[in-house]
């Protein structure tokens, strides 16, 4: 498959709830290269201080201060979309939050950004990098 980068525009023509089903992906990948680099112990359970909707939000709240304005954009739009039902162990509030940095993790690399990718998520998750469960 050829990976053709869009430009923002094209992906703001993208619903943002396909978009926060892209992002779920890409952090996914982020968060298991994280893990094997520092060769985790147990990377399928300490995924969880990544992938839950809590803390993807408390890691968008380290996050915003950095984002461009279009960053900005992407997260809102994936913010504010639709949703149809929030995980028990989360609030609405925090869930939202969490659709919104998926929605941001899939602008960063339909656009072709894998380093901004990266960088944000260090920002976001750094203090998981070397912490074990």
């Amino acid at each position: 498959m050829t990976e053709k980068t869009l430009t923002a525009a094209e992906v703001f023509q993208i619903p943002a709830a396909s978009l926060a089903y892209l992002g779920d992906a890409v952090l996914e990948v982020l968060v298991r290269e994280a893990l094997v680099r520092r060769n985790a112990k147990n990377p399928s359970v300490e995924s969880l201080m990544y992938v839950t909707a809590p803390k993807q939000s408390d890691a968008v709240e380290r996050i915003l201060p950095h984002l461009t304005e279009e960053e900005s954009d992407a997260f809102r739009r994936g913010r504010n979309c639709v949703h149809s039902g929030v995980p028990k162990h989360a609030t609405p509030a925090q869930y939202r939050r969490a659709t919104g940095l998926e929605a941001l993790f899939a602008f960063l690399h339909l656009t072709g950004r894998k380093e901004r990718a990266e960088e944000l998520f260090e920002i976001g998750f750094s203090e998981h990098v070397t912490e074990e469960i």
